[in-house]
């Protein structure tokens, strides 16, 4: 198993697959499948197999252009990205130990407000209201993370794209890793926010251990509170690999397009129906709902499984990866590479928790 081979892909495939979905996101929540597919074909981008051809649309602006074909030259700014590097930071400074009230400390040192949405928006803002002045610089928590995280849109996708890191660094170790990454989600979601994190912080973990997909993602299932809607999703997600997906739109058609579980559902059914990067992050983007969100996820799932991705998707934006973490600007991919693998080997000999 060379895991840095690994990581490099988890990487390149986590940040090509958002590149990917980012021109069409908004598209895809405000019109839907039918708009997004029938602009993928006007765009002479079906089926999608490489980064979106550059044309106009009312819902492509700013950066998000910066993410079609012939036009990217960095990673633009992304939550999805910000997240993973945010995650790397975290890690590196409290190892294993992190808690929820660490994450809180991070984000009001190093994440603006300004660069969160939903329910990691609400959590920041109460963070802020229950928080008092020494909390920020290492002092005791005085509040409730229930209080933090109660808020409307605990149940989406917010916590589920921020937990990647995890998985990837404990190779073998899902326990350790679903662990972590409920501490992270227990911020700003509750229920299947955070059960839908914990899968796939241990889907990350397990598929290093696993040649075939489909016994990684069953392992998974084991990580997470079975009680919840959580494994229905991804139940859905394997009942339906290697078949078209619309059973999944069909589903949650009512739900909010940025809920949890309708992308984990989506996510799992990309991750288990194709076997070249290409396809599953194509299909996964195709699909709809959160088309960034998805296509990160779904590329560093792939990128963990492949250990390569193809090079015409990480050459455009040539290892420059920007966040809106506070004093950052632009990071060096090579260097995320070498501080991720530094954690593998750090956390190597330690045990698994069991499930």
């Amino acid at each position: 198993m060379d895991i840095e081979k690994r990581i490099t892909a988890a990487w390149q495939g986590r940040i090509s697959g958002c590149l990917l979905g980012k021109p069409v996101e908004g598209l895809s929540m405000r019109e839907g499948y039918e708009k997004l597919n029938a602009f993928l074909n006007e765009a002479q981008s079906f089926p999608l197999r490489d980064y979106i051809n550059s044309v106009e649309h009312d819902y492509i602006r700013g950066i998000n252009k910066k993410c079609m074909k012939g036009k990217i030259e960095k990673a633009e700014i992304d939550d999805d990205i910000t997240y993973t590097v945010l995650c790397l930071m975290m890690l590196e400074r409290y190892g294993l130990e992190l808690k929820s009230e660490d994450v809180a400390r991070t984000w009001l040192n190093m994440l603006p407000a300004g660069a969160t949405f939903t329910a990691e928006r609400e959590a920041y803002l109460n963070i802020l209201k229950y928080a008092d002045m020494e909390f920020q610089f290492g002092g005791p928590k005085k509040f409730e993370i229930t209080d933090i995280n109660d808020n409307k849109f605990n149940d989406w996708i917010g916590a589920q794209i921020r937990i990647d890191l995890y998985g990837w660094v404990l190779p073998g170790k899902p326990g350790l890793a679903s662990g972590l990454a409920r501490q992270d989600a227990m911020l700003s979601h509750r229920r299947n926010g955070v059960e839908c994190s914990a899968f796939i912080a241990a889907l990350g973990a397990l598929i290093p251990m696993h040649e075939n997909k489909l016994s990684a993602v069953e392992a998974a299932l084991e990580y997470i509170d079975k009680s919840t809607e959580t494994l229905e999703a991804v139940q859905l997600g394997i009942d339906n690999m290697n078949k078209d997906f619309f059973p999944i739109l069909e589903k949650y058609q009512d739900m909010s397009p940025v809920h949890s579980l309708n992308n984990l559902a989506l996510v799992v059914w990309a991750f288990l129906s194709f076997e070249d990067y290409d396809s599953a992050v194509g299909e996964a983007v195709t699909a709809g709902w959160d088309t960034d969100c998805n296509g990160a996820t779904v590329g560093g799932l792939m990128g963990l499984h492949k250990a390569e991705i193809p090079s015409k998707w990480h050459e455009p934006w040539q290892g420059r990866v920007c966040t809106t973490i506070s004093g950052l600007g632009e990071l060096a991919l090579e260097d995320l590479i070498e501080r991720t693998t530094s954690l593998v080997t750090k956390f190597s000999d330690l045990e698994d928790k069991s499930p």
